[in-house]
């Protein structure tokens, strides 16, 4: 039975059936947090681990949604043991945006037992009902740029270091608290045409695109240059394409300079696709980079003492086969009009040239059918399925 109050702000614990919820309070509890994950799935051969560095820096004030989030984490423990571990979050800014009072709940993880992820999604309702918060839905990161949504399809599927893996008991537990769906996204899988090379059909369109709009395809050699040129105009057209999906809030300066300067070093400029329009304006990009899945797992989540060896290996000396599209951002007003072919006109070549077999899309809305129209030029196959639950706490 919870012996919490709803409005303290001390959150020490509370027992449901020799179950306890403990917040964490010092960076040892913290630690903690975030190795349970890799814990729980260290023979998974599915799940893909985080980098640990970026996750501790992910639940610190070095992470920039700081600055409109507010959060809280629980560990949950069961006879002396840790056995699930929950983040209870605020995004101030999405929910001005949407016009809600909503907790989100976020890197949810548990053993299959009903009462541990129970005490864990009550430990958070509680604390946004302490917060005036009206609604709960999850699992959500910070941002959209963290992993979200929870896999309820493809549960045999390798993973990738951008979304969420997580055991197929998991929904089990969460409808039967009475979640109900909020929003799926879809995931795709798409063959590289090494035999036929790119698709005539793709080829004519780009052109009369091309020609038509008076666009301009930019590649860039030095990082620096990129970075000076577009570096922050990739990000604005990621907040104008993005703005009006689901749950968005807009990244700010101090996160753009983040993603600056944690991926750019690492992308491959040849896989970053950027078009302009005819007076240089940046309408559209596409980023995609080597697959990290089965080197992260290698590394098992470290960067040291041998981790980083084996990211390095994956981004440049033996590449994976498979490509993970990382972001596509298309400016509003020029959606649907077949700048995509554009797109894929530029990368596809140098898929190919560079022998990868696959491209993994992250996860789409499954309604957001203009993004999903792009993927007509390859073979393909819809390989995972994730999904966002929500629920009322009136």
């Amino acid at each position: 039975m919870p012996i919490l109050c709803a409005h303290s702000c001390a959150y020490a614990y509370f027992d449901m059936d020799k179950v306890t919820i403990k917040k964490v309070e010092t960076r040892k509890e913290l630690k903690l947090f975030v190795r349970f994950n890799y814990e729980l799935y260290k023979d998974n051969p599915y799940s893909v681990p985080d980098i640990y560095e970026d996750m501790m820096d992910t639940f610190s004030d070095k992470n920039p949604a700081m600055e409109f989030c507010d959060a809280i984490y629980f560990l949950a423990y069961k006879d002396g043991k840790i056995v699930g571990r929950v983040a209870g979050i605020i995004n101030r800014r999405a929910n001005e945006r949407w016009e809600q009072r909503m907790v989100r709940f976020g890197y949810i993880d548990f053993i299959d037992d009903r009462t541990v992820s129970k005490a864990l999604i009550e430990a958070v309702a509680e604390w946004g009902k302490s917060k005036g918060m009206t609604s709960i839905q999850g699992p959500l990161g910070f941002t959209d740029m963290d992993a979200e949504g929870m896999l309820i399809e493809g549960f045999e599927e390798l993973s990738t270091n951008a979304t969420i893996y997580n055991y197929a008991y998991y929904p089990q537990h969460i409808e039967a608290l009475g979640f109900e769906k909020d929003a799926d996204w879809i995931e795709m899988l798409m063959t590289v045409p090494r035999e036929t090379g790119v698709p005539e059909r793709l080829t004519r369109i780009a052109k009369i695109v091309i020609e038509k709009y008076g666009l301009q395809i930019k590649k860039y050699t030095s990082r620096s240059k990129l970075k000076k040129e577009y570096g922050h105009e990739i990000f604005r057209v990621i907040n104008e394409a993005f703005k009006p999906l689901f749950g968005y809030s807009e990244m700010t300066e101090r996160q753009i300079e983040q993603y600056i300067k944690q991926y750019l070093p690492f992308i491959d400029l040849k896989l970053i696709s950027l078009i302009t329009d005819a007076n240089g304006k940046l309408i559209c990009v596409g980023i995609s980079m080597p697959s990290l899945s089965k080197a992260l797992q290698k590394a098992h989540g470290r960067l040291l003492p041998f981790g980083w060896f084996h990211l390095l290996k994956a981004l440049k000396w033996k590449k994976p086969d498979t490509l993970d599209l990382m972001l596509v951002g298309l400016l509003p007003e020029y959606q649907g009009k077949g700048i995509n072919a554009v797109l894929f006109y530029d990368l596809l070549p140098f898929y190919i040239s560079e022998g990868y077999k696959y491209v993994e899309t992250n996860p789409e809305l499954e309604v957001n059918s203009k993004v999903q129209s792009q993927w007509i030029y390859f073979e393909r196959r819809q390989h995972k399925r994730r999904r966002c639950y929500k629920k009322s706490l009136e």
